[in-house]
């Protein structure tokens, strides 16, 4: 099984993102590997990284993409960090289970 930069929560799901700021577009780019192994969304955003606007844009195409709604999505961790860790609050087996097969779609 291919590894997921998803993973269940008790109150939702989780998401490891790597942002980059300043692109030229709003979009997601597929899954990566990192160097220790671990994988990740990348994402860019045409924000800044100044005063969370960075973060709000990313909230904000993760929720457009996953047809989800904007206060559901929150930074858990790597506010100020181009890591960053999302927080998606729901069922967590019916949010995983939709993670899982949104990813089918970009692989």
């Amino acid at each position: 099984m291919t590894k997921t930069p998803f993973s269940r929560a008790a109150d939702g799901a989780l998401v490891t993102v790597r942002l980059t700021p300043k692109s030229s577009a709003n979009a997601i780019r597929g899954i990566a590997a990192a160097g220790d192994g671990s994988t990740h969304l990348k994402a860019n955003v045409t924000a800044v990284p100044e005063d969370g606007k960075a973060n709000a844009a990313l909230l904000k195409l993760l929720a457009k993409t996953w047809k989800l709604p904007k206060t559901s999505l929150t930074i858990a961790s790597g506010a100020t960090a181009r890591r960053k860790v999302v927080h998606i609050a729901g069922d967590p087996a019916v949010l995983y289970g939709m993670l899982r097969e949104w990813k089918r779609t970009i692989e």
